[in-house]
């Protein structure tokens, strides 16, 4: 049997140190950071192209990396996920609204209603899901304004022919050459 001198000398034994518990991640993290080119989740994700942005021309580039969040190496409060009460608990009802919510609650639990719990009224509503079916549009390497000019000429092109007015391919090039 140790004694409690010999336990404690044990426990904050410098070679054992970070055994008992996990180490922070870099840069103040709680965990460590899971960056998609590192580790595990590199081997995971083998076969994703890397994100990309279009800067003109038809070409891309790949993106920077995010910064960091302000709110490293902090927990989440649960206020960010779930919503608080707006009323303090002890809200008196007079007799009569007593007698009507617990008439409606039988009427409820009569026509096989399910009450709600606490958290279940508390929690922020679910966040959409997006369709199975939904594709990712394809990037066409132009920016946002190459793209609005290009529009914007075809437009020209079908209202002219629609007038019958006649005139030269030349009026309705956008000037942006892809290559």
């Amino acid at each position: 049997m140790k004694t409690f001198q010999q336990f404690i000398t044990e426990v904050y034994d410098k070679d054992l140190e970070g055994q008992a518990s996990r180490a922070p991640g870099e840069g103040g993290r709680i965990r460590a950071a899971r960056k998609k080119r590192e580790g595990y989740l590199a081997k995971q994700q083998q076969g994703q192209k890397p994100k990309v942005k279009a800067v003109g021309g038809g070409k891309t580039a790949p993106v920077k990396d995010y910064k960091p969040r302000k709110d490293i190496g902090t927990n989440k409060p649960r206020s960010r996920y779930q919503q608080q009460p707006t009323q303090d608990k002890g809200v008196k009802l007079s007799a009569r609204e007593q007698q009507r919510k617990a008439a409606k609650e039988r009427r409820a639990a009569k026509s096989g209603a399910k009450t709600k719990t606490a958290d279940e009224l508390l929690s922020k509503k679910a966040k959409k899901t997006v369709s199975p079916k939904y594709k990712q549009q394809k990037a066409t390497g132009y920016t946002t304004a190459e793209r609005q000019k290009i529009t914007r000429a075809g437009q020209r092109l079908v209202k002219d022919i629609k007038q019958g007015k006649e005139k030269p391919i030349s009026q309705y090039d956008p000037g942006i050459r892809k290559g």
